[in-house]
């Protein structure tokens, strides 16, 4: 059975940071390329930042510079550094891991991220 456990989240006021963590299970994490997507209220779902294999990475535009993806193959974990966080960083976040070798892909629950003071 695949999990995906976020952790992490929480209300932080602007201009701090939080680190988020997602710890995979049920699956081989180092053929997984690991994406950590976010939800506002009333808003669609969208890639906050993607990692490849340990180094290539995407950011959205709304977050590059602030927010660092990161993952330890050895722990099975993908992690997001956020720094610099502003209210518009508010929001559900969520993991997601995909198949680089297939259609596989799988999400974690979700972990609210609050940015207000």
């Amino acid at each position: 059975q695949v999990q995906l456990v976020e952790s992490g989240g929480g209300l932080v006021q602007p201009g701090g940071s939080l680190r988020l963590s997602c710890a995979a299970s049920g699956i081989t994490f180092s053929l997984y390329a690991m994406s950590w997507y976010r939800q506002a209220p009333g808003k669609q779902r969208e890639l906050v930042a993607r990692l490849i294999g340990s180094r290539s990475t995407n950011y959205s535009d709304s977050v590059k510079g602030r927010f660092t993806i990161s993952r330890d193959n050895a722990k099975s974990t993908v992690y997001l550094q956020m720094d610099s966080l502003k209210p518009e960083d508010t929001a559900v976040y969520f993991c997601n891991a995909f198949s680089l070798s297939g259609p596989a892909h799988y999400w974690g629950q979700g972990t609210q991220v609050t940015v207000s003071s």
